[in-house]
């Protein structure tokens, strides 16, 4: 089982704990071997594991690995009701974990109006005029995806043309990073925002000349208007839920780390498991809310709750806002905006307060922060919180650290604080963020392999509903740093490139770690939960440029197929 190239000590230690466990798996010699439950056989399977990292099959017992190697060996596990898929030499890879994601983002995205590859604000308006075709009077249109960075003019949109457009409906659409809302007239009448209406801590309302509201609230402005749109019923939600999980599946997902949930959503989500309709591994942060933050603190970490279902023992806190937006806190104004340094959402004693309470009651603290500045206060704040409480293998994470001073790139590894990043964000992001930053920051962005080097893991992800829920996008992200269309030439700044090897740990074993999960799966190891996935090519070995062409043939979690390709 391997972390990363230079892992510390004290992190490979804990690993090797899970090692008798897994070899008691394998039957000793000579002894009465049950039969397996299931073999997949002829394959190409990384299992994602050092001490056996590629392997022609594997066999299963109930939901868990019991055998990896060699198909003969593998064989003499076949029983008479052992079921045998031949792999047809295709690729064999650990279900895949995004690390960082919002599920009921998802869920909701897919009942909201699709704004993602939008070219211009006409465009927006065109698809918001066609769903509210389809609804009665009064009923509230919401879309997610419009980036106006991709437009012609990178300006932030005014409601007026929308307004206009649709008046007799309260619209709100959010950017693509999930930063700011763009709403009509109709949604701000019904909240009751004016020009007199006073930005919000953490929060800013863009305003014309005179003052007034133009339609784009940023960060914690974003509640003045979106406090006010209807939310889900529980079973609506639990409908949508289940589209979001099969969309997961569809696309080699077998889990992943929601990022921010609240108490309601993470009761309906155990109900779910208990239910056996979410066949997912789900690890939970618990949103920034003080009553849940006080009872989840009370009850306690749990973890593999529901058969390897539901793990609840994180919290999310935000530190700033997107760089998309400007929100980013930035130790030095942004470029293209010389009067802004961006926003803090949440102040520095709020993150170290909630750090110490995540110590004494046992819970990870998991902090968003984008900028360098944002990133530098989060650190600060677990150094504080750390040096009151010291515990060892706390796993704190900084999740997206996208862009780094460079004093601030080792002390991730000093304090034993993970940088959960989204290899995704790099694509989407490289066509402007020059504008934002300048040249000298760019060292520091997206900085992976500069963080490798210092000895940490990196868990990956897409932070879905704000980048594609295609886990190889990121892939290819990390190994190529190019987009789709393989552009730039050689990758932006190729020498923060990972490895293939790194890169599919990214999205298995230290995602897995990531979540104190690493004794339970992330790899395709005798004793851990049979969660895999089987590709129509080799990611490891074709070219870069075809990855994003690899299909998901089937995924497989607990033993269990829960997606099938359909035939061609």
């Amino acid at each position: 089982m391997h972390l990363s190239r230079s892992a510390p000590l004290a992190v490979a230690a804990s690993l090797l704990a899970a090692a008798p466990a897994a070899a008691l798996a394998q039957s000793s010699a000579g002894a009465p071997q049950p039969a397996a439950d299931l073999i997949v056989t002829n394959a190409r399977i990384y299992t994602a594991d050092d001490s056996r990292p590629l392997v022609e099959a594997f066999a299963v017992r109930g939901n868990r690995i019991v055998f990896t190697g060699s198909a003969r060996e593998a064989a003499t596990l076949k029983g008479a009701t052992t079921r045998v898929v031949d792999a047809g030499g295709r690729t064999v890879i650990p279900g895949m974990v995004d690390a960082h994601a919002h599920f009921a983002g998802l869920a909701q995205t897919l009942r909201a109006v699709d704004l993602v590859g939008t070219k211009s604000v006409t465009e927006v308006i065109a698809r918001v005029q066609a769903k509210a075709a389809t609804l009665p009077k009064g009923t509230w249109i919401t879309g997610r995806g419009w980036d106006q960075n991709a437009w012609g003019d990178t300006r932030f949109p005014t409601h007026d043309a929308l307004s206009a457009a649709v008046p007799d409906h309260p619209v709100l659409l959010t950017r693509v990073d999930g930063h700011a809302n763009f709403v009509n007239a109709a949604a701000m009448k019904l909240a009751g925002v004016t020009a007199a209406t006073k930005d919000p801590s953490g929060g800013k309302i863009q305003r014309d000349a005179n003052g007034a509201p133009t339609g784009v609230f940023i960060d914690n402005a974003q509640r003045l208007v979106g406090s006010k749109v209807p939310e889900l019923t529980r079973d609506e939600m639990r409908a949508a839920l289940k589209d979001a999980i099969a969309r997961m599946h569809s696309l080699g997902l077998v889990g992943m780390h929601d990022a921010g949930a609240s108490r309601a959503n993470i009761e309906l989500f155990e109900d779910m498991a208990q239910k056996r309709e979410l066949d997912l591994r789900l690890y939970v942060m618990i949103g920034d809310n003080a009553e849940a933050l006080k009872h989840y603190f009370q009850v306690g970490p749990r973890s593999a709750l529901y058969d390897g279902q539901v793990w609840v023992r994180a919290v999310k806190l935000y530190a700033d806002g997107a760089m998309g937006s400007r929100g980013a806190a930035l130790l030095e104004p942004y470029s293209d905006d010389p009067n802004n340094t961006g926003l803090l959402l949440s102040a520095p004693s709020h993150i170290e307060e909630v750090a110490r309470q995540g110590l004494a009651a046992g819970f990870q603290i998991n902090t968003h922060a984008i900028g360098d500045r944002g990133n530098r206060v989060v650190l600060d704040a677990y150094d504080k919180a750390l040096a009151a409480t010291p515990r060892a293998d706390h796993r704190f994470r900084v999740e997206h650290a996208q862009i780094l001073h460079q004093d601030d790139i080792p002390r991730f590894a000093q304090m034993g604080v993970i940088p959960s990043m989204q290899a995704s964000h790099q694509t989407s992001d490289m066509y402007w963020i020059g504008k934002r930053l300048g040249p000298t920051r760019l060292y520091g962005a997206y900085a992976w392999q500069s963080l490798l080097q210092t000895g940490v893991i990196i868990p990956n992800g897409s932070d879905f509903p704000v980048e594609a829920v295609n886990p190889l996008i990121s892939f290819h992200a990390s190994i190529a740093r190019q987009d789709a269309r393989d552009w730039p030439a050689g990758g932006w700044y190729p020498e923060q490139k990972m490895s293939r090897e790194d890169a599919l740990r990214s999205m298995t074993l230290w995602a897995a770690y990531a979540g104190f999960q690493e004794k339970e799966l992330g790899s395709i190891t005798p004793g851990k939960y049979a969660d895999f996935v089987v590709l129509d090519q080799d990611i490891m070995r074709v070219p870069a440029e075809l990855v994003l062409q690899t299909r998901v043939l089937s995924t497989w979690v607990g033993g269990r197929r829960v997606y099938e390709a359909p035939a061609r």
